[in-house]
């Protein structure tokens, strides 16, 4: 008949057992922060451990600021090879570039000219020297140079011509002023109802003057 009052009992002292730890560390406590360091292990010693193993600062393979103060430091660019006329270079993107050499100008004292009269289908030769004036009729040719190609390179004849035309009442009017090429006489030629004239060659001797009855 008392096993319920009994069995009541003992769960509360049990309950008061399990209580009082808590209590007594609550009533311990005073509050704040306890700022004493903690001490070490019994097998660990004080001061600061090297470990052998463990990897630099910076990683494997990679220095420390603190052993390379100039590690992070701008690095400047590796010098650049000059380029060298006819040889092969590879550049920026892998392809493989070859330097062509600069074309070499020989400069001429005389003009070749090929003149032609429509009305008649004849066509003349007459030399021209530099910055002098023929008359190839009613044509005025002036040349003002005369440039030609080493042999070692693609020959390309070029020279720069002035021409003007007499009109009827005896006045000058300019009809050309360019570049001719010898190898190409239709990319700028003179245009004229009667007459057409382009450069043929270049010289270095002087001029061959054509005979007056060769000019019309």
């Amino acid at each position: 008949m008392f096993a319920g009052p009994l069995r009541s009992a003992l769960l509360t002292a049990v309950a008061l057992l399990a209580l009082a730890g808590p209590l007594a560390a609550q009533q311990g406590w005073q509050g704040g922060v306890d700022s004493q360091p903690l001490a070490p292990p019994a097998d660990v010693p004080s001061g600061a451990v090297d470990n052998p193993d463990s990897p630099p600062p910076g990683g494997p393979g990679v220095p420390s600021i603190m052993e390379d103060p100039d590690a992070d430091a701008p690095r400047a660019p590796a010098p650049t090879q000059p380029e060298v006329p006819g040889q092969a270079t590879v550049g920026p993107s892998g392809d493989i570039e070859v330097v062509q050499p600069p074309d070499q100008k020989i400069e001429n004292k005389t003009a070749v000219f090929s003149g032609l009269d429509k009305i008649t289908g004849r066509i003349i030769s007459f030399d021209v020297a530099i910055n002098e004036t023929v008359q190839f009729g009613a044509l005025r040719i002036t040349p003002r140079a005369c440039y030609t190609r080493p042999q070692t390179e693609q020959q390309n004849t070029t020279g720069f011509v002035e021409v003007q035309e007499i009109t009827l009442e005896g006045k000058m009017q300019p009809l050309f002023g360019g570049w001719m090429f010898a190898s190409s006489p239709g990319l700028h030629g003179v245009e004229h109802p009667i007459y057409d004239v382009w450069l043929t060659d270049c010289k270095q001797s002087a001029p061959v003057i054509a005979s007056p009855g060769g000019q019309q």
